[in-house]
């Protein structure tokens, strides 16, 4: 489960909340273990016994939050060692939005910085891991929009320690991702589930695995039938699930995924 699914719920609440509900694994976001304390976060993890899918995130190398390129590359060095500790499955990766400059000097600035972090995660034994984001909103977080940009990235830089996120939200209705997913499965280090009902605009709107159009089960079938056997990330926001109650979010999608499993 994706903490972002449960936004307001503390770190040490999700922990808890998420073994009760029979969840093995967790996707933890920077912000929320930082406010709890690191060192505090990992010893608890490893005391409940959850496994870390994924650290999120680091990035921002374009300065478009803020940050000049020298404190991103120093924030994601970090990052790298705290998924060390973690032994999370994969730290997820943003370039940063173009901002102010041409398209050819923010693609130089990521590249940079991979020159910079790729040879560091390798040191440190953590795999890190690019998500395209298709939709319109994803210009705030990354260069990287089209699976083919991603797979070319991948290819150019040529490490184990790097490979790739699918969300599903963004492209299980893509047709071009769909038919060659075969070719994806390799570089796959996470696979994020999240469904929906109607193209989103401004900001990210998952609804309930399976209130949407998306055809959830057969691609994730399809994804273990290929050899896929990472996890399923659960992540869900927006307008359609922020009035429900947490638990009722947990509890339906073990629901879904339980059920999918008995059907296949």
């Amino acid at each position: 489960m994706n903490q972002m699914t449960t936004l307001r719920w503390s770190f040490e609440q999700d922990c808890f909340r998420y073994r009760e509900a029979g969840l093995s694994a967790i996707h933890v976001w920077r912000d929320k273990l930082h406010d709890f304390g690191e060192a505090k976060g990992a010893i608890l993890l490893e005391e409940l016994g959850l496994e870390v899918s994924a650290l999120s995130w680091a990035g921002g190398f374009t300065g478009s939050d803020g940050r000049n390129f020298k404190d991103a590359v120093a924030d994601a060095k970090h990052a790298v060692d705290l998924a060390q500790e973690l032994h999370a499955g994969c730290l997820i990766v943003y370039s940063g939005a173009r901002g102010g400059h041409i398209s050819k000097h923010a693609q130089r600035l990521f590249s940079g910085a991979l020159e910079k972090l790729i040879p560091y995660a390798e040191a440190h034994g953590v795999t890190l891991a690019i998500k395209p984001i298709r939709h319109k909103y994803g210009s705030d977080w990354t260069l990287v929009r089209r699976m083919t940009d991603a797979l070319q990235l991948i290819d150019i830089i040529d490490s184990q320690r790097f490979k790739l996120v699918l969300d599903l939200y963004e492209f299980g209705d893509q047709a071009e991702v769909l038919d060659n997913l075969h070719l994806l499965v390799p570089y796959l280090a996470l696979v994020q589930v999240g469904d929906r009902g109607c193209e989103p605009l401004e900001e990210p709107n998952r609804c309930l695995l399976g209130d949407g159009h998306l055809s959830l089960n057969a691609t994730i079938s399809k994804l273990i039938q290929l050899g896929y056997d990472g996890p399923f990330d659960i992540e869900l926001m927006g307008r359609d699930v922020q009035q429900l109650e947490y638990d009722h979010l947990l509890a339906h999608s073990m629901g879904y995924l339980q059920a999918m499993n008995s059907a296949t």
